[in-house]
């Protein structure tokens, strides 16, 4: 256990040990159970990686096959459930929906009140599948569109895609979703990761775990910056503006630019390479080419300007537009990736678990001080 002090926002503090993610911030590396992300990028798949990470190593050709079948064979909603995601004021945003439904499926999981080892495992093949199923689902039904049913014999990255388009994917959109999947599996102890873990600590279930993980992740100071540089780019498209001279204004001003620097790394996160070149690769091939041209005027004069690199939020938000995602949608998918390491962390913190109750540094009047009658009071 770190001997370091409180800092502000736990900074540099070690708060638990786990066997699941490293990351060196310094050399910008980032591991899945001691396998570096360049290398699961280029050869895993999501599957892969997701057993990688709840398993702690690659699995073997039929165990993957058996795997991947769970997974397909979870991708079912409650009746109840898609109900309720039919009841949702047109108002409500994805990540909102998503929060409630998760929270929601508890009451139909039939291994709701069994905390063991196996249980979670089995609930966390399910909320893998049934979290994906939620963010595409909903956006048909907000669209008024008909619901697509499942096909369980695509790739998680490809019935997803296909649910939330009803059109069956290219092989280079499922390839890179499925890495971009791969990339935002897990980060260590981010703040939603940790919120889960913190949830978990207490004895609660994985759905109540995951629920805490969704909130944290929908503040933006933790998902969402992705967002925030689409809307840039927009903003960016509709004033008809030079990229570089519209983020000099945009300093000017005072304004932050999202999709840079990054609380961990000090050079650059390795998960922008893989997104950049996709970001690239996707609008040559789909002739769009703006997105991902001004991002890169707009990365090279950051770097220059500001000696700050592009972090793994920057070049997804042109990889998911020119999937032709909304841009409301870029943090659930963030979500959709994450309940991989979020379930892995739960299990591994119930597996040998203890309270988390960290103390705080008081700051506040010295003690003893006096109770003043109120008579006395000014």
């Amino acid at each position: 256990m770190s001997t370091a002090t409180a800092g502000k926002g736990l900074e540099g503090i070690v708060a638990a040990n786990s066997g699941i993610c490293w990351i060196d911030g310094d050399a910008g590396i980032l591991s899945y159970r001691g396998m570096d992300i360049h290398e699961l990028a280029s050869h895993s798949t999501f599957e892969e990686t997701t057993f990688l990470l709840w398993n702690g190593r690659l699995p073997n050709a039929a165990e993957l096959q058996a795997f991947s079948q769970s997974l397909a064979e979870a991708r079912v909603l409650d009746s109840h459930i898609l109900d309720l995601l039919r009841s949702f004021p047109k108002t409500a945003t994805p990540m909102e929906v998503l929060r409630t439904a998760v929270s929601a499926l508890s009451l139909y999981d039939s291994d709701e009140l069994d905390n063991t080892h196996d249980a979670n495992v089995r609930k966390a093949f399910r909320l893998t599948s049934q979290v994906a199923m939620i963010v595409a689902v909903y956006d048909r039904i907000r669209k008024g569109k008909p619901v697509v049913e499942a096909d369980k014999s695509l790739n998680h990255a490809g019935n997803f895609l296909w649910m939330l388009t009803g059109e069956k994917p290219s092989e280079t959109a499922t390839r890179t979703l499925d890495i971009a999947l791969i990339l935002h599996a897990d980060h260590e102890l981010n703040a939603s990761t940790f919120a889960a873990r913190v949830i978990a600590a207490t004895l609660s279930d994985i759905h109540s775990a995951v629920t805490g993980a969704i909130g944290a992740l929908k503040g933006p100071l933790h998902g969402g910056a992705n967002e925030a540089v689409m809307r840039m780019l927009f903003a960016i498209d509709k004033a008809g503006a030079d990229p570089v001279e519209f983020v000099k204004q945009m300093l000017a001003e005072k304004k932050k630019v999202s999709g840079f620097g990054h609380r961990v790394y000090k050079t650059e996160d390795p998960r922008a390479t893989h997104l950049r070149r996709m970001s690239e690769q996707l609008s040559k091939d789909s002739g769009i080419t703006k997105w991902y041209d001004w991002s890169r005027k707009i990365e090279l004069f950051i770097n220059a300007e500001k000696k700050l690199n592009a972090n793994v939020d920057f070049y997804s938000a042109s990889t998911y537009t020119t999937l032709g995602i909304d841009v409301d949608l870029f943090t659930p998918i963030f979500a959709v990736s994450r309940i991989a390491g979020w379930s892995a962390h739960v299990i591994e913190q119930l597996d040998d678990n203890r309270l988390i109750r960290p103390r705080a540094e008081y700051i506040g009047p010295a003690y003893p001080s006096p109770y003043i009658p109120m008579a006395q009071r000014g």
